[in-house]
Order: C-alpha cells, then sequence, then structure tokens
C-alpha cells in the first residue's frame, strides 16, 4: 500500500512537471510603442560594415523623421530625399541596453525595408569582443534578395550542422569561425514571404529565435499562420512547425561561443556585402556603375526602405524546462 502510494505521487508530480514544461518560456521583457526608444540606444559611430550610411543619433532622428512610432508600431527608416549627402545616406541602427544570454527572441514585425539594389536590412543579436561572444544573425540580406540569410559568426572551434531545419532550407559553410568570424556559417532559405517585398506584402509576419545550450534555431511565421500560442503570450516551440534555421550537432560549444548578447536592428547600404556583390547582380549593375553611386544619386528608391516594429519580446526558459520538477 505504501509503494502505491509512493508511485501515485511520483506520477502527479511527472504529470505536473510536463505540464510547466509544456508552457516552456515565461515573459522577460517587452519593447514597443510604451517604451522602445527609452530601451534601446542609437549607434552614431561609423558603420563597422564599411557602408555608405550616416547613422542618426536619436535627437538627429526624431527631428529628421528618421525614427519614431507610427500606428502603435517603432518606425525606424532612412533618408529618402537627399541627393548625394555626404558621407552616407541617413539611417537608424539601435541597439537594446539590455544583454541576454539564452532565451527565446520573439519580433512582430509589419515591414522591413523592400528588396531594393543597395539596401542591407538586418535584424540581430551581437556580444562584446567582437566575434569572442558571437553574432546571431536573424534576418539579413542586402540588394534585390527575396529570401533571408541565417548566420552564426563566432572566433574559431565552433562548427554547426543542421538540426531539423526546413528542407528547403540549405546550410553553407558549418565554420562559423570562418575567415576570423567574418563569413560565419549560415542558412539560405527558400521562402519569398520571409524576406523584403515577399515579406510586405503579406503585411509581415513574426520570427523568432531560440537559444539554448545545445541548439539555436529560427523559425518564420508570415501574418496569417502565427501560432495561437505566440498570440498568447505563452509560446511554446514544440507545437510549431520547423524552423528556417537550426544550428547544433555538438562541434560547438554554444555556452562557450555565444554570451550577453545585444539586439539590433539596423538598415545599412552598399559596404562589405552589399557593394562587394553589386557588379555579380546583373539588375543592379544596370543601374550605376558602383552602389555608392547608386544609392547616392537616387534617393527616392528607398522610400520603402524602413522597419515597422510592433514588439520584441524576451522569454527565459522556465524552471521546468531547466530541469526542475516540481510536485504536483
Amino acid at each position: 500500500m505504501h509503494t502505491s502510494n509512493l508511485l501515485m505521487r511520483l506520477g502527479a508530480s511527472l504529470v505536473c512537471a510536463a505540464g510547466i514544461a509544456n508552457s516552456a518560456y515565461t515573459i522577460t521583457d517587452t519593447f514597443d510603442h510604451t517604451n522602445f526608444f527609452t530601451d534601446f540606444s542609437f549607434f552614431t559611430a561609423a558603420d563597422p560594415t564599411d557602408g555608405f550610411v550616416k547613422f542618426a543619433s536619436a535627437t538627429a532622428a526624431n527631428s529628421s523623421g528618421l525614427a519614431g512610432y507610427s500606428n502603435n508600431a517603432v518606425y525606424l527608416g532612412v533618408d529618402h530625399t537627399t541627393v548625394n549627402p555626404s558621407g552616407g545616406r541617413g539611417s537608424v541602427r539601435v541597439t537594446s541596453n539590455k544583454a541576454y544570454t539564452k532565451g527565446l527572441f520573439i519580433a512582430d514585425i509589419a515591414h522591413m525595408p523592400d528588396s531594393t539594389c543597395g539596401v542591407w536590412p538586418a535584424f540581430w543579436t551581437f556580444g562584446p569582443n567582437w566575434p569572442s561572444s558571437g553574432e546571431i544573425d536573424i534576418i539579413e540580406g542586402v540588394n534585390d534578395e527575396t529570401t533571408d540569410t541565417v548566420t552564426l559568426h563566432t572566433s574559431s572551434g565552433c562548427t554547426m550542422q543542421s538540426t531539423g531545419a526546413v528542407s528547403s532550407s540549405v546550410l553553407g559553410t558549418t565554420d562559423c569561425g570562418a575567415s576570423g568570424g567574418n563569413t560565419g556559417c549560415g542558412f539560405n532559405t527558400a521562402n519569398t514571404a520571409n524576406f523584403g517585398s515577399g515579406f510586405n506584402a503579406g503585411g509581415g509576419g513574426v520570427y523568432a529565435m531560440e537559444w539554448t545550450s545545445t541548439a539555436i534555431k529560427v523559425f518564420f511565421f508570415p501574418r496569417s499562420a502565427i501560432p495561437a500560442d505566440i498570440t498568447s503570450g505563452k509560446p511554446n516551440t514544440a507545437n510549431w512547425t520547423n524552423p528556417i534555421a537550426a544550428f547544433g550537432g555538438g562541434g560547438c560549444n554554444i555556452d562557450q561561443h555565444f554570451q550577453n548578447h545585444n539586439i539590433v536592428f539596423d538598415t545599412t547600404f552598399c559596404g562589405s556585402w552589399a557593394g562587394q556583390v553589386w557588379d555579380e547582380n546583373a539588375k543592379c549593375k544596370a543601374l550605376a556603375s558602383t552602389c555608392d553611386a547608386y544609392v547616392g544619386s537616387n534617393p527616392a528608391a528607398f522610400a520603402s526602405s524602413y522597419w515597422l516594429v510592433n514588439s520584441v519580446k524576451v522569454y527565459s526558459a522556465s524552471a521546468a524546462k531547466r530541469g526542475v520538477a516540481f510536485e504536483g
């Protein structure tokens, strides 16, 4: 009789723990129109990627209309009126004041820069002493590309494999520390609804990045297919469709290579990617001899090169997900 009672109690505990594990994550921070520009800072130094861009301060961005709020969403735009701006086209790069190690990061985005020759938008996270603490590029692409590229950058000693990404996503280089971290390891995705003009045509959507000790995954959901558990504020990644990128496989100590990441949104132009591949793109090359020349002389082309962010929410793993079971 005593044994039966014990089994019943253990069974109840396991059921309760499973229920907690299913909830998976609890909210840590929400950034939206109520606090975004208080909790994010404007980067004003020279672009580390050598872009034809001049990042505005908070004061300058506010006075020039490069940043603000629109219909209860965060607007992050670029200068689309000045011809041949001195030093580069005006834009903004904003970074969260708070840093994170692991968690679930969910961004509800209504609009991102269109697929336009010369533009290089990104939504990403990175840690101090780059690339020692890693970088996770969640949304990134250049020029008239129509699909997202998801990339990790690290110091040497980190190789990743694909661990459950959708079959249409292709992992290229597996060495995330390649070329001193500059090349990185990344997935090329195939869904044209997940980036640029195609993303905007569908009303945007939700990107989620899950970062644990064993894997880094990126999910995308178009506006018409956002999971109910995200909408309710109780995300459960176990219920979601396969991610568009899934890095893991045991060749990288994630806890060692990824630490203390700030969240970043930015839009730059040309530089070490969009400018470097300019001549490889027949459409773009036909517009001007160089990327800088086109961006400088065609401001109206970038009227749709803006972010409109409804919210960014950061969740931490629940106690049960960290391995603590509670008695029911």
